[in-house]
């Protein structure tokens, strides 16, 4: 885990010349998200041995679900909102794409190791950044190449 953290801290490096990040309380976010995740997975494995994975998976929708006022009280609707393709169709074709993927995350704890399964399902961000870095042309810092290398290597520690 300590590998893990530090390549998130590797990985949110801003080099000097990034003007667009400002402050840091998106990194703490990151922390929280990587920590609640842990335990989300632990609670997941603990409800799979009482219930069925269809269950928890109707609960995570419907405690998803819940947060949608929270969504909309976030929303800044004095500005345009796109109702085109690629604002709420893309965003909720993004959404199937992560339900499926937490539905199966579901029956993958169930039948599998979640030593085994949390690990090598946290590379999917990994991947992410490498297929954005390829699709955009651009070759990170030195630091955020080996913030890389750091959590492919703790995915890997932690999946053994």
């Amino acid at each position: 885990m300590g590998i893990a953290l530090i390549a998130i801290l590797l990985l949110s490096y801003i080099s000097p010349s990034d003007t667009s990040v400002k402050g840091y309380l998106w990194l703490a976010l990151a922390i929280l998200v990587f920590l609640l995740w842990g335990v989300q997975a632990y609670f997941m494995k603990k409800a799979n041995q009482t219930m069925q994975a269809e269950s928890i998976f109707f609960y995570m929708m419907l405690t998803g679900l819940s947060l949608v006022p929270v969504a909309i009280g976030m929303t800044d609707f004095s500005q345009p909102v796109n109702w085109e393709f690629n604002g709420p169709w893309l965003a909720g074709g993004i959404q199937l794409l992560n339900a499926i993927g937490a539905l199966t995350l579901v029956y993958a704890i169930r039948y599998g190791k979640a030593i085994i399964v949390v690990p090598v399902t946290a590379m999917a961000p990994v991947i992410t950044i490498v297929i954005s870095l390829i699709f955009y042309g651009k070759i990170p810092d030195p630091v955020v190449i080996t913030g890389l290398c750091l959590a492919v290597i703790a995915i890997y520690l932690m999946a053994e």
